[in-house]
């Protein structure tokens, strides 16, 4: 999500200009729970995954979330923005945590760009993002930035899911003519293999990625800082099971409504998906220079039923301890800008980023289990 909320903060000058949107409330707002039983199994086609490379405003992204064995984690992810089919550009940004805390952060437009047969696959001068012919993974090669380097390979091993027919929430008075929407495709199971190189003192150092990655493909069909408020974002790892959670709320003018799209998923089969599952910040603190409250402890619910038909209902809960990061969006715009902006529109996005061992506890019926894993978690603000 990083990449829409960046995209937010680029929009600000046109919201403090006095283009923000009207209060339409929220019934111009359709959430992708609408159609949640138009699919019941939450399959996930190849289709999916498609890019879909629209001709109007959007931000598309294909984001690769990465956890290590070696106790790295990080993110590589393809930005597609479209304003107004007028400005194109492509930007490959990479994170990589380090266990002593220590961060590589790398993004870089790339050029002469472009979609595979099908729009399965993305090329760029200096990097490939390519699926397998039989759809199953993707390889992902980048020298775009010399000081950092990938070779990946990410593999699915459970399935994906999404909700109803098409993953779409949607925006405007008439959903059979949307002028906006929200979606996201999952494939939340799949084995890493490869590695990074990065420069550290000006010597190559090469970081193991083997592991486990989860890939989030997204498509906001609007302006960003009209679609979203606030965010919160769960990747689970365990070693058998893995769970998700995307959660968003609409800014007022679309009655502040929250969407929430849950899954959990094992090596073989889906346990549960819905738009039901809950995100609760416990406990926060408040961030003097941020101006938001940070959360310390969280609750996050999944509630589903399986294909037997049997309530599901898992939880993590816990302190979140020490942030990994915190993202101020905004920190290459103009201190007068960015002070303009807080002031008139309420616009400060940041984002606070965790990273941890939790344990997810999953009761299936009378069944319940337990594993412990690594977690990552987002809680983002952008306005109020």
């Amino acid at each position: 999500m990083f990449s829409w909320v960046k995209s937010a903060a680029q929009s600000t000058l046109a919201t403090v200009a006095g283009t923000a949107e009207p209060i339409y409330g929220p019934e111009a707002f359709h959430s992708v729970a609408k159609q949640e039983s138009l699919n019941p199994s939450n399959a996930v086609t190849k289709e999916d995954m498609k890019w879909n490379v629209l001709d109007t405003t959007s931000v598309e992204t294909q984001t690769f979330y990465l956890a290590a064995d070696s106790g790295h984690h990080g993110l590589v992810q393809v930005i597609y923005s479209n304003v107004a089919n007028l400005h194109l550009t492509v930007q490959l940004s990479t994170k990589i945590f380090h266990p002593d805390g220590r961060i590589v952060w790398s993004s870089k437009p790339v050029t002469n760009y472009g979609f595979g047969e099908g729009n399965y696959s993305f090329y760029a001068d200096d990097m490939a993002i390519t699926m397998s012919e039989d759809g199953n993974s993707y390889s992902i090669k980048s020298m775009v930035d010399p000081e950092l380097s990938i070779d990946l390979t990410c593999t699915r091993v459970g399935p994906g899911f999404k909700v109803g027919k098409d993953g779409k929430s949607l925006y405007g008075t008439d959903p059979a003519e949307p002028w906006g929407f929200m979606r996201h495709i999952f494939w939340p199971r799949n084995k890493l293999t490869g590695f990074m190189v990065v420069a550290e003192k000006g010597e190559p150092v090469k970081i193991d990625f083997s592991g486990s990655a989860m890939l989030s493909m997204a498509v906001q069909a609007m302006k960003p800082h009209h679609a979203a408020a606030k965010w919160n974002f769960v990747n689970f790892q365990g070693p058998t099971m893995c769970a998700v959670i995307m959660e968003f709320t609409t800014p007022p003018s679309y009655g502040s409504s929250k969407v929430n799209v849950s899954g959990i998923v094992d090596d073989g089969e889906i346990i549960g998906v819905s738009t039901i599952g809950t995100v609760e910040h416990l406990k926060t603190k408040p961030d003097e220079e941020a101006g938001w409250p940070e959360p310390t402890e969280s609750k996050f619910v999944w509630k589903s039923k399986n294909k037997d038909g049997k309530d599901v209902e898992a939880v993590i809960e816990g302190p979140l301890g020490e942030r990994v990061d915190r993202v101020d969006v905004m920190a290459e715009v103009p201190a007068f800008i960015k002070k303009i902006a807080s002031s008139a529109a309420g616009t400060k996005p940041y984002i606070y980023q965790y990273f941890k061992t939790m344990t997810l506890k999953v009761k299936i019926g009378d069944q319940v289990i337990e594993e412990e894993g690594k977690f990552f978690a987002e809680a983002t603000y952008i306005c109020n």
